[in-house]
């Protein structure tokens, strides 16, 4: 058996992850749901061959010295793969994710107006939200697709690792990995204003010093589109301010108020019908009452700042939760698991009485 046997049977099943682990047959996340391979669970000596001769020296040692590894894995011209290793009790473990080679467009993602306006905007930052496998990343390249095909100017990325890899169209584009490139996050970004970068993506945003430089950019006249693990826009918003100690929390709240042009937040629920998966989301929209809302600490009050912004391409979670319901799109309880508002949410009279039926 070779890992690229697997490889093979994981795009072929248009899966999105891979699963190796001692004791356990290959897993693979097809649809969400995680599901084993026929074959006969792996011994710890089975993982280390199926990993043997993916990883440069300087990975090895990496791993050898830390336990812990995240890399990229170009495999021919069928796809990119973004690994992780980890020790554990039971021996050597791993996880790879699919990337697509292909970048899908904003079109094809068929993402809310409010995104698009988000992707033609000059300077401000821009958080793209969501759990870990919610499409972030593919949506951050599409947004990046849709710059580098629509203006001219420098699109520096900063990723680790590198996932989806642009081509020059109008752009010049550079690309930078953490631990290969650059240090940290906060190097790339205390560099990129010398290298006079008109669009920054940064492939995971955290870190008070990364949240501090990243402001300063889109501040000066820069657009950063960032990826945060947060669940909601308010919960991006909170976390980038609890980054810092309480007492320079006042002030990044008024840096944020300034810079943030808007938040998408995204998850991915399976379709009614069982044709896999679609992204549902909620987007904020920068203005005068969001920036009031962040300098007063009062993000919980985001609902009314989204209705007000609505004609400007903002979008309530629940209300698009309620509308793929309506459309038979998403099933009552998936759209209630992902809803902000449970109890609110559950009171709707339809998705109510399709919770009955189910009962």
């Amino acid at each position: 058996m070779h890992i690229h046997g697997l490889f093979d049977r994981l795009l072929a099943r248009n899966g999105s992850d891979l699963h190796l682990a001692p004791g356990y047959p290959p897993m693979m996340r097809v649809r969400g749901d995680l599901v084993a391979e026929d074959q006969p669970p792996l011994e710890p000596e089975d993982v280390q061959a199926l990993l043997s001769g993916l990883l440069t020296a300087e990975q090895q040692r990496t791993f050898t010295a830390t336990g812990d590894l995240d890399f990229a894995y170009a495999y021919g011209g069928k796809a990119r793969f973004r690994g992780n290793l980890m020790r554990k009790l039971a021996g050597v473990g791993a996880v790879f994710r699919a990337i697509p080679t292909k970048i899908l467009t904003l079109d094809q993602l068929d993402v809310p107006d409010g995104l698009r306006r988000l992707t033609e905007l000059e300077r401000g930052l821009v958080l793209v939200a969501g759990p870990t496998g919610g499409g972030k990343s593919t949506t951050l390249a599409a947004m990046l697709d849709h710059i580098n095909a629509t203006r001219t100017g420098h699109i520096l990325t900063i990723e680790d690792p590198i996932e989806f890899v642009h081509a020059p169209r109008s752009c010049l584009i550079t690309h930078k990995e953490v631990g290969d490139h650059v240090p940290s996050v906060a190097e790339a970004l205390r560099g990129a204003g010398r290298e006079d970068a008109d669009v920054i993506l940064v492939g995971e945003l955290h870190g008070a010093e990364a949240i501090r430089l990243a402001l300063e950019l889109a501040s000066s006249g820069g657009l950063v589109l960032a990826a945060i693990r947060a669940g909601s826009a308010s919960a991006a918003i909170e976390r980038c301010i609890d980054a810092f100690p309480a007492d320079q929390q006042a002030q990044i709240r008024n840096r944020l108020a300034d810079a943030l042009a808007g938040v998408l937040a995204q998850q991915l629920l399976e379709r009614a019908d069982g044709a896999g998966r679609i992204a549902v989301h909620e987007v904020v929209i920068g203005d005068a009452a969001l920036a009031s809302l962040i300098r007063e600490g009062d993000t919980a009050q985001l609902a009314s700042a989204i209705r007000t912004g609505a004609a400007g391409g903002a979008q309530a979670l629940d209300a698009t939760l309620d509308r793929l319901v309506r459309e038979g799109i998403v099933t009552a309880g998936d759209a209630l698991e992902a809803a902000l508002d449970r109890d609110a949410f559950a009171k709707l009279p339809h998705v109510a009485h399709e919770l009955t039926e189910l009962a």
